[in-house]
């Protein structure tokens, strides 16, 4: 079995900072390992990337660990800034689509018949479409229930473009908007951009808003 070897901490520290910086998507621990030619213990690649962390607090840039791995993102202070070059509008999503996406973030996994349920409207299809399509749900099982209605959660993604770890992060419902907001405003990696759909429109007449009823 190979032995781990005792690193270049500070040889080590480029590296991973030019890897970050060059990659468009959270890296996990397990995929930097694969960059050196040595194995590297995982303790020690956390202990530097803190160190790099460290280092790059109070610049426009932050290196943050979210559930998919580590990755460099601007600081959304200095996001306005970086609108001016590219000022295309986000989508704007209805509250019809925010209100699902917040009744499965704070409640999945959760069928269809479940967000009806707690909204008290229909749920049409195309709001279903929009968050899949986005790449923040996927259908993680079916319910043993007749017809086997599809469960539905959040993905790793959402986390990622929230720059969250884990569900345990998620922020006060009433904050949920927000980052929503900030992530559809943020550069976003080809694969994100691929997956980002039109705005959907629904009538709100009726609708009840979830932040009372998910506390």
């Amino acid at each position: 079995m190979q032995q781990e070897s005792d690193p270049d901490l500070a040889h080590l520290k480029t590296v991973l900072e030019a890897v970050l910086l060059a990659s468009p998507e959270p890296v996990a621990i397990s995929e930097l390992r694969k960059v050196f030619d040595t194995p590297i213990a995982s303790e020690t690649l956390l202990q530097v990337l803190e160190e790099l962390r460290a280092e790059w607090q109070g610049r426009g840039v932050e290196l943050v660990n979210v559930a998919s791995g580590w990755r460099f993102c601007t600081r959304p202070e200095y996001q306005e800034f970086l609108d001016r070059l590219n000022p295309q509008k986000p989508p704007r999503y209805s509250r019809a689509v925010m209100e699902t996406l917040a009744i499965i973030a704070y409640r999945q996994p959760v069928t269809r018949g479940d967000i009806e349920d707690i909204r008290g409207v229909t749920v049409s299809s195309n709001i279903i479409k929009t968050l899949e399509l986005r790449g923040w749900i996927d259908v993680v099982g079916h319910r043993e229930v007749a017809g086997r209605p599809a469960l539905y959660a959040t993905t790793k993604s959402f986390l990622d473009d929230l720059n969250l770890r884990s569900l345990d992060e998620l922020p006060a419902l009433e904050e949920l908007g927000a980052l929503v907001e900030r992530a559809d405003t943020a550069p976003a990696p080809d694969s994100a951009a691929d997956h980002a759909a039109p705005a959907v429109r629904e009538p709100e007449a009726a609708s009840t808003t979830p932040t009372a009823q998910l506390h």
